[in-house]
This record gives structure tokens, sequence and C-alpha cells, in this order.
């Protein structure tokens, strides 16, 4: 079953916001800084011996009090297979989190994911859940690499792929902190994997806290090739990565431009129409509503 399409149903993205999930002060500070999605980590920035704390303090915060307006949120739950997966997604439905989705970490099977989709498709209609939850697929292991294609078409929960690169590097053999360009087969793989089935894809975070050039290269590499949007593990690394993934005037002017030149052609029984010394074609217009879709602008 192939899944859905963020680029037509779900609000833009370009920067998503990491922040340990046993700490309100950060909550509350994340969801203010500016970045297009937060995601409230439960697995790795929570010890095992504070898992029960942090579940429940999301349900004691008044999100509504933070803000007029909230970016998108997302949980990132622990992983199938340990003692509080089926808890952590019981608790984001139950307990009035406002997400939209939840973060499902070491992926490595189409089981992972028609597990999330059972335990979700339950706890939704026990709590009478009338938004469905969707399933960002968290790629961190060399098996969930080795099954890239069959995870990506695996369930319509799924909205979006994520490579994770610390986990993926431990499971590789690979050194932590590799240039971005050594990621490049990896990369286009999940690129590849996502488009096939109409999903995002997003770039995990850069391993470091500040905005350098080894921070600049990375943000930049990743909207070059394709990603969507790229992760922040710090508020300061935001309006980086939003400039990155936000297309200049010229390219939505241009953008545009294609897409009307194109629209005319088609009403005049053509296929094709030659705009500024090029041939335009629909090859080409699909990047171009893409770059419309990433700018907010409607098609």
């Amino acid at each position: 079953m192939k899944g859905g399409c963020l680029m037509t149903g779900r609000p833009r993205r370009r920067s998503v916001l990491c922040v340990p999930g046993g700490d309100e002060y950060k909550i509350r500070k994340a969801l203010t800084a500016g970045a297009d999605q937060v995601v409230i980590d439960l697995e790795d920035a929570v010890p095992p011996a504070d898992k029960d704390r942090a579940r429940a303090l999301l349900g004691a915060i008044a999100w509504s009090e933070i803000a007029d307006e909230l970016p998108a949120i997302t949980v990132r739950v622990n992983a199938p297979r340990t003692p509080w997966c089926h808890s952590d997604i019981n608790a984001v439905v139950r307990l009035g989190v406002p997400a939209s989705s939840i973060v499902l970490p070491k992926v490595e099977s189409v089981g992972d994911l028609e597990f999330a989709d059972r335990l979700l498709d339950g706890v939704e209609a026990g709590a009478g859940h009338a938004q469905r939850i969707a399933v960002e697929a968290l790629i961190e292991t060399a098996d969930g690499l080795s099954r890239i294609e069959q995870i990506a078409s695996a369930t319509s929960r799924l909205s979006t792929l994520i490579t994770g690169y610390a986990d993926l590097a431990a499971s590789l053999g690979r050194t932590a902190g590799l240039e971005p360009a050594l990621w490049i087969a990896v990369q286009d793989r999940v690129i590849a994997a996502a488009r096939t089935n109409r999903l995002d894809v997003v770039d995990g975070p850069h391993l470091g806290v500040g905005v350098d050039d080894a921070f600049g290269a990375a943000v930049g590499h990743a909207a070059r090739i394709g990603f969507d949007a790229k992760w922040a593990i710090h508020p300061r690394q935001i309006e980086t990565i939003n400039l990155a993934f936000e297309p200049s005037s010229e390219q939505v002017r241009y953008a545009r431009a294609v897409v009307d030149a194109l629209a005319a052609a088609h009403e005049g029984g053509r296929g094709a129409v030659e705009l500024d010394g090029q041939m335009i074609d629909e090859a080409i217009a699909v990047a171009a509503r893409r770059t419309l879709l990433k700018s907010g602008v409607s098609l």
C-alpha cells in the first residue's frame, strides 16, 4: 500500500527541532523557537529510569497556553520491541498531545510499521480520536536500510522517511561525523524510496550543536540533493536550515512561470513549450510544482 504525500496535504516543513521529552522548560522553548516541526523525544533523550515520568509529562503540559499558534508536533516514541513503545503510543493518543504524527525509531522491517499501524488503529478507536496520526520512519540501522523499498510502501499511515546518522554509522561500522558526501549512496537510496512512494524525506541531524562551516555544508548538501527538511538539535540551527530549504524569490518566480506556461500549452493541445530558451515539459513542471509548494505558494 502506497504512503501519502505531504506536499499536497500537510504544512510545509523545512526545519525539525528535536527536544528532550522529559524537560518541560525545553519543550516550551522549542515550540516557540521558529522551527516548522518539533520532535518531543521519549527515546534517546530520556534514560530508562525516567521513561514513565517523561511520558506522563505529555499529559500535564497546558499546550494551548504556550503560544497562539504551535508548530507541527510529533513525538519520537521508543522503538518496537522495547518495553516502552506501546505505552508511548498509547500516551500520545490518550493524553491530549496535539501531535499529528509519531516518529518510530529503528524501523527495520514492514512488521515494525504494521505493529504501529495496528496499535494506533486500536488506541484511536478506543479514545474516539478523530485525527489519524501519521507515522514517520527513522532509518538508522543496516537492516532498515537494506529493506528501505519495502518499508517505504508498508502502510498508508507512513508519511516520512528520516535518516539517522549516528546509529546508522554504528550499525554500518562507519566513523561518526563523516562529511555529507560520503553518505551519498545511503541518501540517494532513501530519497528514491521516498519519492517512489510519494513520501516526505527528511535529513537527520548534524552531529554538533554549533552553526559552523561543517554544519552549513551539511545543511546545504541536504537541500541540494533533494531532502525536504532537516533535523536540528539546537534552536540556534533553525535559521540556517530554514534559509537553505526556502526557495529564493527568483526560484519561485521561475517555477510559477513554468507551471503557467505548461498549463497554457496543454490548453492549446501541446505537451511542451519553450520558456527562456529552454523546452519545458511535464518533467520540468514536477520540480517547479515542488518549489512552489515548498515556498507555500498555492498551485
